[in-house]
């Protein structure tokens, strides 16, 4: 892991502090929204780019894997979030919206160093990668129509806006660099990926700071939230691991492959909800909210289940 991986947290709390900081003058708090938007155009674009698409085909290679995968992050998770939601967060209707959202999107980056740190299987996890990408982008704005439905109201118009421009304007943007440069492939990976793939931070810390300055004072009012999300986190994180490792024994999966699942099914890939949640619900910061603190407290639980999972590697070697 490079320093920006590994004081990712940090890095993020420090453009939450800079943001409410900057909040408090009146000049950056009212012309910070208008910053939002292109600086999340800029990461997701570069986020589609370092997406290895071409490597789809691989993931059906092992159709087992792939199902379960789909299963558990597409219709067990959503409904699992839901739940939890219902019961921690039901009189707080803004903070459950911005739950569920963040834990229905697979993490499509950093799972790979978990899962690495922790012996699994990268080419597998690597493979159901683009699957994982394609399908949060199609199901995102349903996701939001559900559950937006019984939760917060929102137009049908208005989301289907943002996906336009939050995620296929960049995912076209970014389909288009790769085919623009197909034959110049050397510049392609050696120079524009890395580029992008480095600045990816950069540009969501900055969206941080427009957010958290444009809503300074009101988040400032409610910093309780954090306690309130700790608990269904926690769980979802816990019984997602335990899930993991139950389905692993059912189907006689080697230790690499369910470490694979382990972390498919725990890391949550929050900057895709975001941009849509920013432009869909620009008067709910909460839900906003919602989705930076759980980078803050997934990154710890990445840290103590991959300790977990290596300590039972070393058992199961012993015996």
């Amino acid at each position: 892991m490079n320093f920006i991986e590994k004081f990712q947290t940090f890095i993020i709390l420090i453009a939450v502090g800079i943001g409410l900081l900057l909040g408090q003058f009146s000049f950056f708090e009212e012309h910070a929204d208008s910053f939002i938007i292109p600086f999340l155009l800029f990461m997701l674009y570069g986020l589609f780019l370092t997406i290895p698409l071409k490597g789809l085909k691989n993931a059906f290679k092992n159709i087992k894997f792939l199902s379960t995968d789909v299963i558990l992050n597409f219709l067990w998770t959503p409904l699992f979030a839901w739940g939890l939601g219902a019961i921690f967060l039901s009189e707080h209707p803004a903070l459950w919206l911005g739950f569920i959202l963040l834990l229905v999107t697979p993490c499509t980056d950093w799972y790979l160093i978990f899962t690495s740190i922790a012996k699994g299987n990268i080419s597998l996890s690597t493979s159901v990668l683009p699957v994982n990408l394609i399908l949060q982008v199609i199901l995102l704005p349903i996701y939001i129509l559900i559950f937006s439905g019984t939760i917060e109201t929102v137009g049908v118009s208005t989301i289907l806006e943002s996906v336009v421009l939050v995620l296929l304007v960049p995912f076209i943007l970014a389909s288009l660099t790769r085919n623009f440069l197909k034959k110049r492939q050397e510049i392609l990976e050696k120079k524009i990926i890395p580029l992008f793939a480095s600045s990816q931070m950069l540009f969501l810390c900055l969206a941080i700071v427009a957010m958290f300055a444009s809503q300074g004072s009101y988040l400032l009012s409610n910093l309780e939230v954090i306690w309130l999300m700790l608990i269904p986190l926690s769980l979802f994180y816990m019984i997602n691991f335990i899930l993991a490792q139950t389905v692993g024994k059912v189907f006689k999966y080697n230790y690499e492959d369910t470490v694979s699942l382990s972390m498919t099914i725990i890391a949550r890939n929050s900057p895709i909800s975001l941009g849509i949640v920013l432009t869909a619900f620009p008067g709910q910061p909460l839900i906003a909210l919602a989705l930076i603190i759980g980078p803050l407290i997934e990154l710890p639980v990445l840290a103590l289940a991959t300790q977990g999972l290596l300590r039972i590697r070393g058992k199961n070697k012993e015996q």
